[in-house]
């Protein structure tokens, strides 16, 4: 292919040639289809609840068993990736992804959906971690952080665009339907996605710089994630968050410890030591964190603030949310124009953007009329979505190129772990801040505030980790190489 791989054109512009627009295609097709589908069902838990009369902890299953599975399947699929190459990973976690959907589509017992979301969650994450590493092997300098960025903003988009789209299925065929026919929309993008992945993905190309699996250290990542997030689908007691606190820390110790004796021993690490160097790569993938936590939590905590603390229907409250979706699409594609001129300031501005949306959003709330309410907060996830949509692609760009071409899939796939990790911590700990809030007898508008005020102030500690990592990335290239230029002269490729 000649769509930016063997070098970068001297071109003010570079543009995607045939062959790299149907790679790209594939692979943002093959993302909007895994990520819509967990957004879309979160409008549909009241009437999946009520058709298979499922209980609480059904519903964390449900709905956090796909995050969950997703999560412990990117590291060893960009693993697998990095060395035997992508393409048959892909075309196998996404037919895998689509056949089980119809599984959950006819599902008549809470036990069997839960096992489907499992499996498909596994699929979605191996699609997942195929495709950054894919669009790195493809793209070089402008064109790769271009493609990255489209991935990105996909995904943005798709979590942004679920509940609208399921509030119109409830309301266009009913909630008994309507639940099952938002995981059957699955089934035809899956199709025909994985028919264009057949034919379009390049041929595998296995690593020559190694082979090796490191299993040992896929096994060591896979219980750390594990007891990273496990407690966040099914929360225990006091005594269960210390046990799963100190598993973790064993675990990370000994995977310190595995990565090091490994590669001593000639081996090559599941982590690329390139990798834990980095400050720019640590510090970019802490704001990611950060971001995505803050963002995640602070969409459901507004869900749930305008259908109990406003009683808006579930296609009202996505209505709300629209023009963040619109407003990050729009801001995505603008966002290149901004890197040129600022660099990587263009994150840390983003950034703190979102988080004085989230601090303004909690004091409207507090504050405001209700009739008011929700055109004031549409105007604010305007706001929002064009912060997001400014710094979400670009900083992942920003973050994996710092990636070796031999970590590709295993760069993108921490980097994709890591926002999975802080979106199940986010979500879980902040939405019980919400229900506590409300259970207290505060009201939802001090609920809603409180809420605000966390997410904001998590969403400061991006705005922190960004500053780091712009003076972490200005000492590591050279002084005549500083972010602006090297966007400008396409080494970062942000466009």
């Amino acid at each position: 292919m000649s769509s930016g791989i063997s070098g970068i054109s001297a071109a003010p512009r570079e543009r995607f040639d045939a062959a790299g627009r149907r790679v790209l295609l594939v692979c943002v097709a093959g993302g909007f289809t895994t990520l819509l589908d967990q957004s879309v069902l979160n409008t549909s838990i009241p009437a999946l609840r009520e058709s298979l009369h499922a209980q609480p902890a059904h519903l964390q299953w449900i709905v956090a068993g796909y995050s969950l599975a997703f999560g412990l399947a990117l590291i060893p699929g960009g693993r697998l990736g990095d060395v035997k190459g992508r393409k048959w990973f892909f075309v196998t976690g996404l037919a895998l992804f689509t056949l089980v959907s119809l599984v959950s589509a006819t599902a008549t017992a809470p036990g069997v959906l839960i096992a489907a979301r499992l499996l498909q969650g596994a699929g979605a994450g191996l699609v997942n971690s195929q495709m950054i590493g894919t669009l790195q092997d493809v793209f070089d300098g402008q064109l790769r952080a271009r493609a990255l960025g489209m991935y990105a903003v996909t995904g943005g988009l798709a979590f942004a665009l679920g509940p609208p789209v399921g509030g119109a299925v409830l309301a266009a065929v009913g909630p008994e339907q309507g639940w099952r026919l938002t995981f059957l929309l699955n089934v035809p993008f899956g199709l025909a996605t994985v028919a264009l992945a057949v034919r379009h993905l390049p041929r595998p190309r296995p690593s020559a710089r190694h082979a090796d699996l490191d299993l040992v250290g896929l096994l060591l990542v896979g219980a750390l994630t594990l007891a990273l997030m496990l407690p966040f689908v099914q929360p225990p007691g006091w005594t269960g968050w210390l046990g799963f606190a100190a598993v973790a820390a064993i675990l990370l110790g000994a995977l310190v410890w595995w990565q090091r004796r490994y590669a001593r021993s000639g081996g090559h690490p599941l982590i690329h030591p390139a990798l834990t160097r980095s400050a720019p790569y640590a510090l970019g993938t802490a704001t990611a964190m950060a971001q995505f936590g803050s963002s995640l939590a602070a969409g459901l905590v507004l869900t749930m603030f305008l259908q109990d603390g406003l009683g808006l229907s579930p296609m009202g409250a996505a209505l709300v949310a629209l023009p963040s979706a619109v407003a990050m699409g729009v801001a995505s594609a603008l966002a290149w124009r901004v890197v040129q001129r600022f660099g990587r300031r263009t994150v840390t501005a983003g950034m703190t953007g979102s988080a004085l949306v989230m601090l303004a959003g909690g004091l409207v709330a507090h504050w405001a009329p209700s009739a008011a309410l929700p055109w004031l907060l549409a105007l604010l996830q305007l706001f929002g979505g064009a912060s997001v949509g400014l710094m979400g692609a670009t900083n992942q760009a920003f973050v994996l190129r710092h990636a070796p071409a031999e970590a590709a899939g295993v760069s993108g796939a921490i980097l994709q772990m890591a926002q999975r990790i802080a979106a199940a911590v986010g979500v879980s700990a902040l939405s019980g801040v919400y229900l506590r809030s409300t259970a207290g007898g505060g009201g939802h508008r001090s609920a809603y505030l409180y809420t605000s005020l966390v997410c904001a102030a998590l969403a400061g500690l991006a705005v922190l980790a960004s500053v780091c990592a712009g003076r972490a990335t200005a000492r590591a290239v050279p002084a005549e190489a500083t972010e602006g230029a090297a966007v400008s002269r396409g080494r970062t490729g942000v466009r």
